[in-house]
This record gives structure tokens, C-alpha cells and sequence, in this order.
């Protein structure tokens, strides 16, 4: 009988964790093509019924719960076949933001029309739009309009922003501009910015306070320059910056102290068993998340908060653990999208932590209580931060102590008085004018912290020993049991380990690695040896003056040298950036006055050299004297050669020069980066007959108006056996040379019907 009781007693305990596993499958069931997913539910209620399980069949009733929640949830993209065409929108601006030139506007979308030859797309929801030289623009605006759209999708590079699915995660079908703005009709004007956003825009005329106060009291992340989020997040501190889950607790925890005063003073005799301050506190929580107008993050706090208010009262009650994983169910099941966003993991992560801190352990000492708190807080969610974005703020630790009570204790307080104050006459003001002072305090240490901060981030390769060396340490503190001695014994050896292993040279004398950067419609190739590192182009310059160069490193990086295969923006865009924000040793064009840099040393063919064991050699162009007329034809045309196998890169050279190349190289190469991103006007098939490359690599633009690469292209290839991929459906390609063998690893995951060549079945 007692063991029979402690099974029972431990099917509960995981009768949480299970329900939260099935949410957590259906969450992730939205993410896969339905024909993958189907039979699989179907398999599981067939079994759940067949086994007449209450568990079961209520684990399954919830993974069919979250899954059809955040199917609902799930933007339907926009279909390619509509990609730069011109489409009919009626809708409302949902969000505004005025930029330089032009307006982005957020467009809940009430009907789309399209060409009546091309698919249809009555299912597109919200979309993203750029409108240049716009008419005057209110949030709530309803208009009708024509756009040029194309689905979500961003660069996809290693370590970087995703931004197609930052697109997907908001809920965005398309993104595109509008068109013909003269024949856009506004069908009914917007009630503007909403009504507290207006009221504090009457009362506070600081700009600089007014952001501060739109990002802390209303949760609007947007309401902050890009400085300031770029200063908030190099000193790890941007969790500070919204509605957060420490925000929200903290007011629940103020109302709930005010409660109980007032619940002693009215009630001295039964003032614990007063219910009514910790629904006043559950209610203080829902009113600052409203603030926000409910947003994703700020309702996480708020459902985290009212299950931990539960918890602390004791009135039937669950114990810590269970609240922890009721809290996260019921956040999946609210939220299914949120699954894969990383805030949630770094909240409920902290949230872990901190019940691991002190769950079995005595009260200790206040000061003691935070700076261990702290410390472990940081380790781990430090760890996560750096798998998840590659970068790690070493003073994190110690501007946190400091940061985390000044925004809690001083400027959240400050700013929800004026709110609360601002009926009177000159109150509000003035509490929002310290607030704004505070805020000012604020910024200009962190700037100290920042100057202070050591520039270095540790290496893609380093990524992963340090996360682990930071989970691993706070592992070791977070065990019972152990004494400081032996933990202090355990972080050491788990430093020295790490640390020592991160050491190791990624590539050895003899070894290669090039990474092919998706930079859109361009071309950027970073080739690195065992100790240097070389740059084949540079990426494109749009004509708006982005340049896709920068959205790779957030560092300066140094370069052994810089080969410019020859002047047009797409490969030439991004060298001003190279120039001034990047080391650079060594510059090569195909004439001096190719690029505007110092000295350039032209590329001619037969010029080699050799380093860590593996060689460079320029195959054109030939001379000066015979240097084509056509600026694509002078491409510098590069050779690697590591120990063990040939890499080509082409530039945009055409057919006439790949002749007159392969009429002196006639071996073999395993990779071929495609000549001029794969156009009909390269690759010819007398090359791809006596080079016959194992592995072609395009570097093109996701639905470029070229139409690279082109069919007959990608056809020839194919006949020729080898395997293709194309940054434009792969994202980033990384390739490694070494003794076993070479490797392609794209960024995004295989998605062509043949493992050999994913994502390349047609340049249109």
C-alpha cells in the first residue's frame, strides 16, 4: 500500500511536467508542414482512446488545444507566385513609425486583391509596409492602397538577427512598399496615437523623458532610439528597458504590502486571513500589464505573477515547482508563438534559478541574498545569452547590482506616481521630471560602464565553451549539499576545462574554412586559415545607402586582406565600412582606382602566395593592357588551394573570360562560388565540363529581379552531378577543408527534396 501511495503521489508530481511537454510538442507542431504533423495527432488520441488514460487523453486534448490556438495564430505568408506584383490592400495602420524620407507603417489587412491570373491572397492578415514621401499619417488611419509585396524573410547568417522570423513571430504575412501614393484613398481617418499616449504627450515635453516613460509604463519597446537599445544591450541590461516580469512583481508585491497595512489597521484581530489585499495585489499586476496594452511580454509577467501570489498565500495552493510549470502551461496555451522566443526561457529560466537558489536553504543575511542571487542570475542567464545572440557584457554582474533597484526602487515608482498623480495639477509633472532626471543618471553611467567594458566578444568558436562554462558554474553553486571549498574547486577545474578546450586552433596548417555571408543580392565570402583571415568582396550598397556589411559583426574584425573582384556596388557596397570601422592590411582590386582606399595592389593572374600551408592564386586578370572594357569581366578570378582540396571564386566574370581561364587551369575543384550569382551569362558549360566542381554555391538574393540563378544554370549543374545551394534559400553557407573531407553546412535547415542540393530547384 505506501509504495502503491508513492506512485500515486509521484504520477502527480508529473502530471504538470507532462501537460507541459504536450503544449510545448503542440507549440512546435505549428512550426512543421501540416502533412509532417497529421497522422501523428491522429496516432495519439487513437492511442490516448484506446488506453482510456485520463492523463493521456487529457495530454492530448491540450497538445490539439495549442496546436489549433497557434495555428490561428500563425500568419499566413504571403504565397511567391504574388511576390513583386502589385496588390490591392485595404486596412489599418495598426502602428507608425516616421522615419528619415519615409513612413513604416503596420497594416492589419481587411482585403487583399491581387492579379486574377496569380494565386490568391484573402488568408494575408498584417503586413509591413515602407511608404516614400507619404501624406500626413495617423495610427488608426484606413486606407486603400496598392503595394509591391514579398514574404517574410531576412539575412540568415550565423550568430545574427533573423529577421524573416522576428517577421513570422510578430504575425507578418508580407513586407513591401506602397505604390502609385497618389492614387492611395484614405477611407477613414484614424482616432491617432492612443489615449495615453496622447495624455502623456501633453504633459511631458522632454522628449528624451517621454521615451523613457513610453518603454517603462506602456511597454513600447519602439518608443527607444536604436542607441539607446544598442547601449542597453552591451551592458546587458535590456531587460530593464520594457514591462518585465521583476516590474510587474515588484508592483504586485507594493500593492500587496499596502493591503496588509491596511488590512491591520481595519482588521487587527484577523488581519492574515484577509483575502482581499492579495487580490488587490493579482489586480495591481493585470492593471500595469494593461498598461502595455497587454503585450506578449508584459501578460507573461502577469500570469507568472498572479499563479506566484497563489503560491505565497497558501490557500489551497500549489507547492513552488508545480506553480512554476502551471505557469509556463498556461502560458504556452496563451501564447503558443511565444514558444520559440527567448524571452520566455530567460524569464522562466531566472525564475528556476532563483527557486534552486534558496528553495532548501535558510534565510540569509539581505545583502547576501542579492548579490548571490545576482551572481547566479547572471552566470545563467549570461550562458543563454550568449548561445542565443553570440554576445557576452562582461560587467554585467556588477552595473546589474546597481541597475536592477535604480529602475525598480527609483524610476519604475517615479513614473507609475505620475501616472497615478497626474490628475493634479503640477504633481504628475514634477514626479515625471525627476523620473526623467533619474533616467538621465541612468544612461550616463551605463555609457561609463560601456567605456570601461573590455571591447572583446569572444569568437563564433568560443560561443560554446563559455555558455557551457558559465551553466556548468552555476550548476556547481546552485547543487545542496556541497561545501564553498569544493564549489569553489569545482569552478576552477570547470574554468580550466572550458577555457582550455576554447583554446584549441578551430583549423590547423593545411585546413580551410570559408563561410559565404547571405548579404541579399551581393556577394561577401570570409576565408580564414589557421592564423589569418581574407575577405572576397564586401557585399552590395542599396540606394537607400544600407549596406548589408553592416549587420555581420557588431566588433571591429581584423582582416590579412581584402580582394575586391572589381567596382560594381554589389560586390564593392561595403567597403566605406571596411574602410573605417575595420583593420584591414592588405587591399586587392583589379586597377588601383577600382575602390577608394590607400594602397591597392591590382590582382593579376599567376600572382600567388602561401600561408598556413595553404595557397592563393589570382587566375585574372592578365594585364593591364588586355583588361576588358566590361567592369564584370575584370573581376579577379581567385584560386584556394588548402592541403587537401580547390576552392574557385569567379567574381561576376562571363563566359568569354571563364574560356580564356580554363584554357590554363584545367583541374578539377570541389567548390565553385558561381560566376555573377549564378546568371545565365556565366558558368558556361565548357567550364562546368573540365572543372567539373563537386559543390556550387550561389550567392543571390531571396526573389531577386534578376531571376539568379538561372534555370539553365542550375540545369547544367545538376547534369554535371553536382551539388548546388544558394544563400537566397539556404542562408549562409559555411564550408571546411581538413583531411577528413570537406563539408557544406547551410544556415538554414535542408530545403529541397534532395539532400545534395537543398533549397535550389529554380532561380524564379
Amino acid at each position: 500500500m505506501p509504495i502503491r501511495r508513492e506512485l500515486i503521489d509521484c504520477a502527480k508530481g508529473i502530471r504538470l511536467p507532462l501537460l507541459c511537454l504536450a503544449a510545448c510538442i503542440g507549440a512546435l507542431l505549428v512550426h512543421v508542414p501540416q502533412e509532417r504533423w497529421v497522422w501523428g495527432v491522429a496516432i495519439i488520441w487513437l492511442l490516448a482512446a484506446a488506453l482510456s488514460h485520463r492523463l493521456l487523453l487529457l495530454m492530448a486534448g491540450v497538445l490539439t488545444l495549442v496546436l489549433s490556438h497557434g495555428l490561428a495564430l500563425w500568419p499566413a505568408p504571403l504565397t511567391d507566385g504574388l511576390a513583386r506584383q502589385d496588390v490591392a490592400l485595404t486596412g489599418r495602420i495598426v502602428s507608425l513609425e516616421q522615419l528619415e524620407g519615409r513612413a513604416r507603417l503596420n497594416l492589419a489587412v481587411t482585403r487583399c486583391h491581387g492579379p486574377t491570373e496569380l494565386p490568391r491572397c484573402d488568408d494575408l492578415k498584417n503586413v509591413r509596409l515602407d511608404w516614400y514621401r507619404p501624406p500626413a499619417l495617423e495610427k488608426g488611419d484606413r486606407w486603400q492602397l496598392t503595394a509591391r509585396l514579398k514574404p517574410p524573410h531576412g539575412f540568415l547568417n550565423p550568430h545574427r538577427f533573423d529577421y524573416g522570423a522576428w517577421l513570422l513571430n510578430k504575425g507578418f504575412g508580407a513586407t513591401g512598399y506602397v505604390r502609385g501614393e497618389e492614387d492611395a484613398v484614405r477611407l477613414e481617418p484614424g482616432s491617432g496615437p492612443a489615449f495615453t499616449e496622447r495624455w502623456l504627450a501633453s504633459r511631458v515635453h522632454n522628449d528624451f523623458t517621454r521615451r523613457w516613460l513610453q518603454a517603462l509604463t506602456l511597454g513600447d519597446g519602439g518608443a527607444l532610439e536604436s542607441s539607446q537599445w544598442n547601449l542597453l544591450r552591451e551592458t546587458g541590461t535590456t531587460h530593464l528597458a520594457v514591462i518585465s516580469g521583476l516590474h510587474v512583481g515588484l508592483v504586485a508585491g507594493w500593492m500587496l504590502m499596502l493591503g496588509r497595512l491596511l488590512a491591520r489597521l481595519f482588521q487587527p484581530y484577523d488581519w492574515r486571513m484577509a483575502n482581499w489585499p492579495w487580490v488587490l495585489a493579482g489586480l495591481a499586476a493585470v492593471a500595469y500589464a494593461g498598461l502595455s496594452g497587454f503585450a506578449p511580454p508584459a501578460v507573461r509577467a502577469a500570469i507568472m505573477t498572479l499563479i506566484a501570489l497563489w503560491t505565497a498565500s497558501g490557500r489551497h495552493a500549489p507547492g513552488v515547482w508545480q506553480a512554476w510549470w502551471l505557469a509556463l502551461l498556461v502560458v504556452i496555451m496563451s501564447a503558443p508563438l511565444s514558444l520559440l522566443r527567448p524571452g520566455l526561457w530567460l524569464s522562466f529560466g531566472a525564475v528556476g534559478v532563483l527557486i534552486l537558489a534558496w528553495r532548501w536553504r535558510e534565510k540569509p543575511v539581505w545583502w547576501y541574498a542579492i548579490l548571490r542571487s545576482q551572481a547566479l542570475l547572471s552566470l545563467a542567464t549570461g550562458a543563454a545569452t550568449l548561445l542565443v545572440f553570440g554576445q557576452l557584457a562582461s560587467l554585467s554582474l556588477l552595473i546589474n547590482l546597481v541597475a536592477i533597484p535604480w529602475v525598480s526602487m527609483v524610476m519604475v515608482p517615479l513614473a507609475l506616481l505620475g501616472w497615478l498623480l497626474s490628475p493634479i495639477p503640477g504633481v504628475g509633472q514634477w514626479l515625471w521630471k525627476l523620473f526623467g532626471q533619474a533616467a538621465y543618471l541612468f544612461e550616463a553611467v551605463l555609457e561609463q560602464v560601456r567605456q570601461w567594458q573590455p571591447s572583446w566578444q569572444p569568437s563564433a568558436e568560443q560561443v560554446w565553451p563559455f555558455a557551457i562554462m558559465a551553466f556548468l558554474i552555476c550548476l556547481v553553486w546552485l547543487l545542496p549539499g556541497l561545501s564553498r571549498v569544493w564549489r569553489c574547486v569545482a569552478s576552477v577545474m570547470t574554468m580550466s576545462l572550458c577555457l582550455g578546450g576554447s583554446a584549441t586552433p578551430v583549423l590547423r596548417s593545411g585546413e580551410l574554412s570559408l563561410m559565404v555571408h547571405d548579404v541579399g543580392q551581393g556577394q561577401l565570402v570570409d576565408i580564414r586559415t589557421a592564423n589569418s583571415r581574407w575577405l572576397y568582396d564586401s557585399g552590395p550598397r542599396s540606394r537607400s545607402g544600407f549596406m548589408a556589411i553592416t549587420t555581420l559583426w557588431d566588433e571591429p574584425q581584423r582582416f590579412d586582406g581584402v580582394i575586391v573582384s572589381h567596382g560594381d556596388m554589389d560586390h564593392a557596397g561595403g567597403v566605406p565600412v571596411l574602410k573605417t570601422l575595420h583593420a584591414v592590411e592588405h587591399w586587392w582590386a583589379p586597377l588601383s582606382d577600382t575602390i577608394d582606399v590607400g594602397a591597392v595592389t591590382s590582382c593579376r593572374a599567376g600572382a600567388s602566395w602561401r600561408i598556413d600551408g595553404v595557397s592563393f592564386t589570382f587566375l585574372w586578370p592578365r594585364s593591364t593592357a588586355t583588361m576588358p572594357a566590361a567592369e564584370n569581366d575584370r573581376s579577379c578570378v581567385l584560386l584556394i588551394e588548402s592541403a587537401h582540396h580547390r576552392v574557385l571564386i569567379t567574381g561576376d566574370a562571363g563566359q568569354a573570360v571563364e574560356a580564356r581561364i580554363v584554357a590554363h587551369y584545367q583541374a578539377p575543384v570541389d567548390v565553385l562560388v558561381a560566376g555573377h550569382h549564378g546568371s545565365h551569362g556565366s558558368s558556361s558549360q565548357r567550364l562546368v565540363d573540365i572543372l567539373k566542381p563537386a559543390r556550387v554555391i550561389y550567392s543571390a538574393g531571396y526573389l531577386n529581379a534578376y531571376g539568379h540563378p538561372a534555370d539553365s544554370v542550375i540545369r547544367r549543374f545538376r547534369h554535371a552531378g553536382s551539388c548546388q545551394w544558394s544563400t537566397a534559400s539556404d542562408g549562409a553557407i559555411a564550408v571546411k577543408s581538413s583531411a577528413p573531407g570537406i563539408s557544406v553546412v547551410p544556415q538554414r535547415p535542408a530545403s529541397g527534396v534532395e539532400q545534395c542540393r537543398p533549397g535550389v530547384e529554380s532561380g524564379r
